[in-house]
């Protein structure tokens, strides 16, 4: 997630599925627009700034949190809270999070909400003081829509990453909890393209990372393109950089879908693909040579990515809850479309027309 950027991904946890599932929405406050009336929108389904894009639905409420990077919200806290009914019409709550640090060269990316035995946790990477500088970080709050307060400690990944971001908690059928995240990677060992990628371990509990990761996927094609001629200093070396980001996991059919997104974020060459494994730890395969879930469309789709996956009114219905530009490429709206399993495999057309919600 660069500035500001980060897609953020939803939680899916088939459990919960009873009483917590994730969204889009949008607000009727100040920074929305495109609401219809009864469960009908129009994207954006918020306006306002809401990068990266996490969802949980709770107790018939859908409460969507988004990156703040370096700004902080009229009530000092970091990350944009909102909640709606219906994933239609929102309504502004305001920060999610109070800030961990007096310093405020820190920017915070890319929130990730769940819920465990009553406790409600956010995720989050912190970080932008130091080059290519960012950390794992989780808060806790007895409520969705928070305030949060952050524990006071870092996740550590296997490899002391010193670049971690995107964090995603995924809980499996059998209750054990794993946190997929992004970091980078210098080598091309195996043909791979040095970059941001993805990587997965355990969770100990909902604070503390077991400690063996594994790779989720690396790019290996040329549209995650991040920057050509990319000189990176804290490396000591210029690089063709490649970025996959903003894990999103689903189990479905049996199997182990990790959504990401790819690309540079502030163009419209970022999308959304994803690979498949038979468990949660992998092996992970099946990436494709574009991205084959969601795309830009021409002016009306602008670079869509960093999203959640979340089950509608109805309660079967999926939605892909993601963000995408504004015409002059200056911020990223909120915007929600049906997430459809095909013969190809999942899919997700945006939309910029009269919708509706089930």
């Amino acid at each position: 997630m660069r500035l500001l950027h980060r897609c953020s991904v939803v939680l899916w946890s088939l459990p919960l599925l009873a009483a917590l599932a994730f969204g889009c929405s949008r607000s009727s406050a100040s920074g929305s627009r495109g609401g219809f009336g009864g469960h009908s929108y129009t994207n954006p389904v918020y306006a306002g700034s809401m990068p990266d894009p996490s969802v949980i639905r709770y107790k018939g409420t859908y409460y969507a949190f988004g990156t703040t990077g370096a700004e902080r919200l009229r009530d000092g806290r970091i990350f944009t809270v909102i909640k709606s009914r219906d994933l239609a019409h929102w309504q502004e709550v305001g920060g999610a999070v109070m800030e961990p640090s007096n310093d405020r060269r820190f920017q915070y990316w890319a929130p990730e909400v769940t819920e465990a035995g009553g406790l409600f946790y956010l995720y989050y990477a912190m970080g932008g003081v130091e080059p290519e500088k960012f950390e794992l970080r989780v808060a806790t709050s007895p409520r969705p829509e928070g305030p949060y307060v952050d524990n006071d400690q870092p996740l550590i990944d296997c490899h002391s990453n010193r670049f971690t971001i995107d964090p995603f908690p995924f809980r499996d059928s059998d209750g054990q909890w794993y946190m997929f995240y992004a970091c980078n990677f210098t080598n091309t060992t195996g043909g791979v393209f040095p970059g941001t990628a993805l990587m997965v371990d355990r969770l100990v509990d909902m604070a503390k990372l077991a400690g063996d990761c594994q790779v989720v996927v690396r790019a290996k094609y040329p549209w995650t393109l991040y920057e050509a001629n990319r000189r990176m200093d804290v490396y000591n070396d210029t690089f063709q950089w490649h970025t996959i980001e903003g894990p999103c996991v689903l189990k479905h059919d049996g199997k182990y879908y990790c959504f990401y997104s790819g690309a540079n974020y502030q163009t419209r060459r970022y999308g959304v693909d994803y690979v498949v494994a038979d468990k949660p730890m992998g092996p992970y395969t099946g990436q494709g040579d574009h991205a084959r879930v969601l795309a830009s469309i021409g002016n009306n789709v602008r670079g869509p990515g960093h999203h959640s996956i979340v089950t509608g009114p109805d309660g079967r219905t999926q939605y892909m809850v993601y963000h995408a530009w504004d015409p002059g490429m200056k911020r990223r709206w909120m915007c929600v479309d049906k997430l459809v399993w095909t013969k190809d495999g999942p899919h997700c057309e945006p939309t910029w027309t009269k919708q509706s919600i089930r």
